[in-house]
């Protein structure tokens, strides 16, 4: 009964300089609608300025971490997720299909709480590509990820993932996504204020396209607001 309301902004590159205002003047946005059906099914929809991209998915909550009689020492959940990117088509005179628009994603995320402030998860993580630009480039990636978070105050953490593609599914160019942030607590909303060598805000695009490389400087500024609302009591 829950709707959590996401903007999400992602700038340019820090090592651009001080022209660009070290990547301040670029800026792509995504804006999110998450909604908790019940408690165990969430359904979100959101939309992107990064290659136009809608994209939509549920998220399915299998098991609980629980303690006492029936002891359950994980949380495990299924995301799938379905992207449309809405940008031109590079040569409009060739034919094209719709379909060829389409990306999935198949995510299972198992975390557990291991402390008041202290909590992991890992992500094993399938993707699949209806085109791709290059005949040597895989259809289908496999990525597993890992992330955490650590309390460092009430109202303050600190958060980190990363996400390891295998070598024999990259594309050309591709290096794996690294992100560090801080999620900050204000009662209403929450602030959460990243670092990462990803542009892109999707699980299509972070995942398997991501081509910053935190050596050479190819990190991104980010900050996101959350906000939720009660549509209706829990029963």
């Amino acid at each position: 009964g829950v709707l959590d309301v996401k903007i999400s902004h992602r700038f340019g590159k820090l090592n651009a300089g001080g022209y660009e205002l070290f990547g301040l003047d670029n800026a792509t946005m995504r804006m999110g609608l998450d909604y908790g059906i019940s408690r165990w099914l969430m359904v979100g929809f959101g939309r992107s300025t990064f290659q136009k991209t809608f994209d939509a998915f549920f998220k399915m909550k299998l098991l609980r971490q629980s303690s006492g009689k029936r002891k359950m020492p994980i949380t495990l959940s299924y995301v799938p997720t379905i992207a449309l990117k809405t940008l031109k088509f590079d040569d409009p005179n060739r034919k094209n299909y719709f379909s060829s628009r389409l990306f999935f994603s198949h995510q299972l995320i198992i975390g557990r709480k291991f402390s008041e402030g202290t909590s992991l998860q890992i992500m094993p993580s399938f993707l699949h590509r209806n085109l791709v630009k290059l005949a040597k480039e895989p259809n289908d990636l496999f990525a597993l990820g890992i992330g955490g978070r650590q309390k460092l105050t009430k109202r303050l953490s600190f958060n980190a993932e990363y996400y390891y593609l295998h070598p024999d599914y990259k594309l050309t160019g591709t290096t794996n996504s690294l992100s560090i942030g801080f999620d900050i607590e204000t009662g209403g909303h929450v602030f959460q204020l990243h670092f990462t060598n990803s542009q892109g805000m999707s699980e299509r695009t972070f995942i398997s396209e991501t081509s910053g490389d935190w050596a050479k400087g190819d990190i991104y500024f980010g900050f996101k607001i959350s906000r939720v609302f009660t549509v209706r009591k829990r029963r």
